[in-house]
């Protein structure tokens, strides 16, 4: 029986979790969530039948209060640090943007491991991450997931390059991308995802985080990570050993996998998804990526060779960029435009590492107000 923690837990990274939990009573138990102020009522259900003691929300606990009198309840910006430090056997970061970095160095501060859905941990703070060990961090992105399943067929000595794979978004083939709106930009062709991230792939910048993610995760050089366009989005992602043996992990688009793996590491959990079905005909693409229609790949790569301030830098500025594009102030042209030309106008000022969480905080407030002054200027 593992005891989990679930941060983000009426995301939808979070539900899949506790469905995955809700169907192996057996293996794991809850000892703790948080969420947002916007989800009060899904926590309440959530802690009921979980028969959770410890949640938190970011907003004001007393609603929760009045219908669990018999739970303990913290409320407030910083509940997910302390429902992250709760001892646990997991905790599960399913927590959205760059306010996840805190509550995954509070669980590691606390000895705990990590199941990180939280992308933005290693890109704005992965140099604070790592130094508590990779070996306390399970990664839960299909792509990392993938990374990580395939590693274990060889010895990290012997890996010659990553691949990571994308779907391409919905303009992989789509030539003019000067006209495209926030309703073409949301139509992804195969995930069901956040508006953030389903804008992400359309822009690639998801790439251009996971080649950072990716970095960190494994200690693998800029020049040894690839990435290339996968349509059907059902082999995500492969490993090249220096043999020339390449290893694959394959299975339908499906979040409930790599989240199973990461709760129940080295273990497996039975059913957690559908398998390929081999009765039926297959036909996989793969293709590279148009680097020059979709720049965020090679900024995101000289980002990470400047260091983890400038990936803070890419991190904050695009999530600035984006929430203007979803209220149609900017093109979507704009967006990658708007990262570039924010770290190099931070670039001279910029620390060479990372010492706490403050220094993020500050390399991401910078970034946020110079990204809004390129977009008033444009």
């Amino acid at each position: 029986m593992r005891d989990v923690v679930i941060l983000g837990s009426t995301g939808s990274i979070g539900t899949q979790a506790l469905e995955v939990i809700s169907e192996n009573p057996e293996s794991f138990r809850v000892v703790g969530l948080s969420s947002g102020a916007n989800n009060v009522e899904r926590l309440i259900e959530q802690a009921k039948k979980f028969k959770v003691q410890v949640i938190g929300t970011t907003g004001d606990g007393a609603l929760i209060r009045a219908a669990l009198p018999h739970v303990t309840v913290i409320d407030g910006p910083n509940s997910a640090r302390e429902i992250a430090a709760l001892q646990a056997d997991i905790v599960l970061n399913g927590i959205t943007g760059s306010i996840g970095l805190g509550p995954t160095l509070s669980a590691l501060e606390a000895g705990n491991k990590v199941a990180l859905a939280n992308k933005e941990s290693l890109v704005a703070g992965g140099e604070l991450v790592m130094k508590f060990g990779r070996e306390r961090i399970i990664p839960v992105d299909s792509e990392h997931s993938a990374l990580f399943q395939a590693m274990q067929a060889g010895r990290a000595q012997d890996v010659s390059k990553v691949i990571l794979t994308a779907s391409g978004g919905p303009f992989r083939e789509r030539k003019d991308l000067s006209g495209v709106t926030p309703t073409d930009a949301l139509a992804h062709p195969t995930w069901n995802m956040g508006k953030v991230v389903t804008i992400n792939s359309a822009t690639l910048v998801n790439k251009g985080l996971e080649i950072i993610e990716a970095h960190y995760l494994f200690d693998i050089p800029y020049s040894k990570i690839d990435a290339v366009i996968h349509p059907q989005s059902v082999v995500h992602s492969m490993v090249e050993f220096v043999d020339g043996s390449t290893i694959a992990q394959a299975s339908p688009p499906n979040m409930r996998g790599p989240i199973a793996y990461s709760l129940a590491f080295p273990n497996r959990v039975k059913s957690a998804m559908p398998a390929i079905d081999w009765s039926l005909s297959h036909k996989w693409e793969f293709q590279p990526i148009d680097e020059g229609r979709f720049p965020s790949i090679a900024l995101a790569r000289r980002c990470g060779a400047l260091g983890g301030s400038f990936t803070a830098m890419y991190n904050a500025a695009n999530e600035v960029a984006v929430d203007a594009f979803l209220r149609e102030l900017i093109p979507f042209t704009a967006i990658v435009d708007t990262i570039d030309n924010t770290v190099a106008k931070l670039n001279s000022g910029a620390p060479e590492s990372l010492r706490d969480l403050s220094d993020v905080t500050a390399i991401e407030n910078d970034a946020r107000r110079v990204a809004s002054e390129v977009m008033a200027r444009k």
